[in-house]
């Protein structure tokens, strides 16, 4: 533990760290545990599928044995996980780790999770099994697009915003009329957030040069395939019940991976078509992170990122 860790004035604190993809966050996070009696809470939407470690960049069984580490490992991929769940989870950890004496650290790269956390659930319904398993074999008889084209007639706001393939927000805009007999987007806004996040403030790994992180994200993917990848997405492919619908095989690396032992497209044009992907995805984390209100940022490409993580968090906690 450092010196500089009051319990005292630590109590009931909460730190919050994020970044796009391969930008350190783990290191940061690992470094912060070697000061504060810190327990990690994920927020990642990848990391709570069991069974996809490596494409995941999941922390090793060493990093997680040096420090607690929570939400990770906690569904089947042929579950689904959302931004409500995680609130309920995240909210009810954030006391337990509390009442053990030690500080909860948010830390993860889902800035929807984030935003839930900090700013608010949409008050949406809750799902309903029935209804979706309803719409999943509509789609299966008819197609996402054709979906998405009903979905037009009821809700053109929401269907402006949605690729005629992007079955999982499809699937909840039609879950929420037929439960509500209202559009989503017009129950979007209508927030209810917990006050238990209210002071928390993000600090943020985020790249000056794009480029350093292009090239992180470059050597992360090759380590990846170097670690057997490719044998763990056949593994899941093996199973015979997840597909392309799913969520957890939609995740960045996966779907391209998946797409190309579909023969969509030769696989040796897979790593290209994954580093694009994962660059995308850190576009949009940027994005997202930048949205943020009162985030701190540490430039996570500058030479000591992490003395600066770390005097920032122990700022946070006197």
């Amino acid at each position: 533990m450092g010196a500089d860790f009051n319990p005292e004035t630590s109590a009931n604190r909460i730190l919050a760290l994020a970044g796009p993809t391969a930008s350190g966050k783990t290191a940061a996070a690992l470094a912060l545990a070697r000061e504060i009696p810190i327990e990690i809470i994920s927020v990642d939407s990848a990391l709570v599928y069991r069974g996809m470690d490596i494409g995941t960049a999941k922390p090793s069984a060493s990093e997680r044995r040096a420090v607690p580490h929570h939400l990770i490992d906690i569904i089947d991929p042929a579950q689904r996980y959302n931004a409500a769940e995680f609130v309920r989870d995240a909210t009810r950890l954030v006391t337990q780790i509390h009442a053990r004496g030690r500080v909860p650290l948010l830390v993860g790269g889902t800035l929807l999770y984030f935003k839930a956390l900090f700013q608010g659930l949409d008050d949406l319904p809750a799902a309903n099994p029935e209804v979706r398993a309803a719409i999943e074999s509509e789609a299966r008889l008819q197609g996402w697009p054709a979906l998405h084209a009903a979905l037009s007639q009821i809700d053109p706001v929401s269907a402006a915003r949605l690729a005629p393939g992007d079955s999982q927000r499809i699937q909840r805009a039609l879950e929420v009329y037929q439960i509500t007999g209202q559009p989503i987007s017009a129950l979007q806004g209508s927030t209810r957030s917990s006050s238990l996040f209210s002071q928390t403030r993000l600090i943020c790994l985020e790249p000056l040069d794009r480029a350093w992180l292009h090239s992180r994200i470059a050597q992360r993917l090759d380590a990846m395939f170097a670690a057997g990848f490719m044998q763990e997405v056949q593994a899941l492919r093996s199973r015979g019940d997840l597909h392309l619908g799913l969520p957890s095989i939609r995740c960045v690396g996966y779907r391209q991976a998946w797409e190309a032992l579909d023969g969509n497209f030769p696989l040796s044009e897979l790593r290209d078509r994954a580093i694009y992907a994962t660059r995308q995805l850190a576009k949009r984390q940027i994005t997202w992170l930048r949205s943020m209100p009162e985030r701190q940022v540490v430039s996570c490409d500058a030479p000591d990122p992490i003395s600066q993580v770390l005097q920032i968090a122990r700022s946070q906690l006197t």
